[in-house]
């Protein structure tokens, strides 16, 4: 409970008059719409309580994302708004959240309200980096998040979230594992487990139950979300965790290129067929600026992102440019939205990544643990 609801519950507040209700809820749906749901509040049905309490006005907010920064913004327009009500002598904004529950996860992840897959199908397209910045952009708005680094051959999440070399998951029975902590995100990955220079050799059938092991032993605790750092391809690693986890959506991450969006065309199908809907299309790498001369060139093309998030009736969250910064932050292991919240890419990967909760939420996406069978032609 907030300090301003509890605040609230001591004083003798009282509902509004209908007719006053109505010309509130009025000015509230003129004043703002909501960026991430795309609606106005009333509609959206995000205005939970109207109250008075000697000449206040207290409006009860509550969003289906986790909104502890942007909610300012939000405040700050319905105060201004209202304040031109002569009937209220001053105006209280409560803004809460509560981020609704993907239904059917088995015990092991059942306190895990959401798992969102961040894949890639192509290699080399800026996929982790992408994950990274996203879970940290949550965790600023108030979530909790986790990371489930399930790329084996190539896990890179240690080196992303600057994990020091040497570290390990403890364990208590070696049966279960509690995940590494990082800048407060909780994470595990096969990078944890070996050292940098161990190549991960495996067969499909030892990575998909490898895979599932590192998944279902892992104490995660209460999270909003988790989200997966996908392997490149359509294999068996995507296979089983689409068998084995209940997935909310899945978000693909490309760059412009033709090249990149044949894969990516191939990734989206194949979420399409373990009955795991897509969230999204970010497209990465979308231009570059010369640090020189400030020009834009679209070096691996242009609006190759929005295309296909047109072709498959999808939505395309948002572009992010070629920009040296992101890369050394992320070598350096302090991710840009971590070193420079307020830098204007870090804004870019805090609405991409609200997008794509919200879309989470939409209607329509809770679907069944998918039954796969496979046939030898």
């Amino acid at each position: 409970m907030s300090f301003l609801s509890s605040l609230f519950g001591k004083n003798k507040s009282k509902p509004l008059e209908r007719e006053l209700h109505e010309r509130v809820q009025q000015v509230i749906a003129g004043a703002y719409i909501d960026p991430y749901i795309g609606i106005d509040l009333v509609a959206a049905k995000a205005i939970k309580r109207l109250v008075q309490s000697h000449g206040v006005l207290q409006v009860y907010v509550e969003l289906p994302y986790p909104a502890q920064k942007v909610g300012a913004t939000l405040a700050d327009n319905l105060t201004e708004a209202l304040q031109h009500l002569t009937e209220f002598s001053q105006i209280e904004i409560n803004v809460d959240w509560k981020i609704p529950a993907h239904r059917g996860q088995r015990e092991e992840v059942s306190r895990i309200k959401n798992i969102i897959a961040i894949s890639s199908a192509k290699g080399g397209v800026g996929k982790s980096t992408t994950t990274t910045n996203l879970a940290l952009a949550l965790a600023a708005q108030g979530a909790s998040v986790g990371i489930l680094d399930a790329d084996l051959y190539g896990p890179s999440q240690p080196l992303l979230l600057g994990i020091a070399e040497g570290t390990t998951p403890q364990s208590r029975d070696m049966r279960s594992y509690a995940p590494v902590i990082a800048h407060g995100i909780k994470v595990m990955s096969m990078g944890l487990m070996v050292t940098e220079k161990t190549p991960m050799m495996w067969r499909g059938p030892v990575a998909s139950e490898t895979i599932q092991l590192l998944t279902l032993q892992t104490l995660w605790g209460d999270l909003d979300y988790l989200l997966i750092d996908m392997p490149p391809g359509t294999g068996d690693i995507h296979i089983s965790l689409s068998q084995f986890l209940t997935i909310a959506g899945a978000v693909v991450v490309t760059t412009p290129q033709d090249i990149a969006l044949l894969d990516v065309e191939k990734g989206i199908e194949m979420f399409a067929k373990v009955g795991v809907p897509v969230l999204g299309v970010i497209e990465n790498m979308s231009s570059h600026i010369c640090s020189e001369c400030g020009q834009e060139d679209p070096v691996f093309g242009s609006d190759g992102g929005s295309r296909i998030a047109k072709k498959f009736n999808t939505e395309l969250l948002g572009s992010l440019p070629l920009n040296i910064n992101i890369r050394q932050q992320g070598d350096a292991g302090v991710p840009i939205v971590l070193k420079e919240p307020d830098n204007d890419l870090s804004k870019q990967y805090r609405n991409i990544a609200l997008r794509m909760v919200v879309n989470v939420t939409q209607p329509g996406l809770i679907m069944p643990l998918p039954n796969i069978t496979f046939v030898n032609d």
